[in-house]
């Protein structure tokens, strides 16, 4: 749920009492419609969920690299509103960016345009819109689908891919709660050891691969629209209107039992591209 740029502080166990109540359905529910969804800003959540961060706290390590002497050209993919890669102290001389969503794409360009960053509108299953060889770094965090091959291409030999992925069956209690079981074979998309072999059937080998299984909370069910309204590949199609009754019901047992708690897996992936 955070971009690493904002984990939101636990509501009391107090307050769950307060935000249960059957009258303040529909007020958490209109509030969670009228927030605004682009970008990867997740301070909305201040105070209405929580998400554990993995242990190798990637915008630092992203921002570290970043700012290596010999990195002198470098892109970000997937870079959503520019939040997480803004966060690096320090930008190569040569800085680009690609983003898929139009709203993105603008707040982005906003936000990372006066620090030199270019920002491209490319669709996130397109080949990548720069020459071969043009990078020494590219990041990424949590893009929608890692294109090792195109990866590959536009590295330069002895440059390096760094990046945090979203795992498989993360956040599943959330799906499933209003989807239902799902099949095996997507409980197994985006496995990290998938993503391993499709990096090295691109020619890069893998030097570092960790996973984490990570903790959220949910304590009001604004927070749980606001974050199918934003993450929309949860339960595509998502509308308060087709899930009312599940929302509800979900509303009630948060009041009665507590926060919702559900699970996000991610895993973190460096990749080398060999020397000539």
């Amino acid at each position: 749920m955070s971009k690493d740029a904002h984990t939101p502080h636990s509501r009391s166990a107090d307050s769950v009492g307060s935000i249960g109540s059957r009258d303040s359905f529909d007020e958490l529910v209109d509030e969670a419609v009228a927030a605004p969804t682009d970008g990867w800003d997740f301070s909305w959540f201040e105070g209405r969920a929580t998400e554990q961060r993995p242990s190798w706290g990637y915008a630092r390590a992203m921002g570290e690299r970043m700012g290596r002497p010999e990195v002198r050209a470098a892109l970000d993919l997937d870079t959503g509103g520019g939040e997480v890669l803004n966060m690096a102290p320090e930008l190569p001389p040569s800085m680009a960016a690609t983003e898929g969503w139009p709203p993105n794409v603008a707040r982005a360009t906003r936000l990372l345009a006066p620090r030199g960053v270019v920002v491209v509108a490319s669709p996130a299953d397109a080949p990548l819109p720069f020459a071969d060889e043009a990078f020494d770094l590219v990041t990424a965090r949590h893009p929608v689908k890692a294109p090792f091959a195109e990866i590959a291409r536009v590295l330069r030999p002895g440059g390096s891919y760094f990046a945090q992925h979203v795992g498989p069956s993360s956040v599943f209690e959330v799906v499933e709660y209003f989807l239902g079981p799902q099949p095996d074979e997507g409980r197994r998309a985006r496995d990290p050891y998938r993503e391993k072999a499709e990096a090295e059937a691109a020619g890069l080998e893998v030097v570092d691969l960790r996973a984490e299984r990570l903790r959220i909370e949910f304590y009001d069910i604004g927070a749980v629209v606001h974050f199918l309204r934003k993450v929309v590949w949860m339960v595509p199609g998502f509308t308060v209107e087709a899930y009312r009754p599940r929302l509800l019901a979900l509303h009630e047992r948060i009041g009665k039992e507590g926060p919702f708690v559900a699970h996000s897996t991610r895993h973190l992936i460096e990749a080398r591209k060999p020397s000539a």
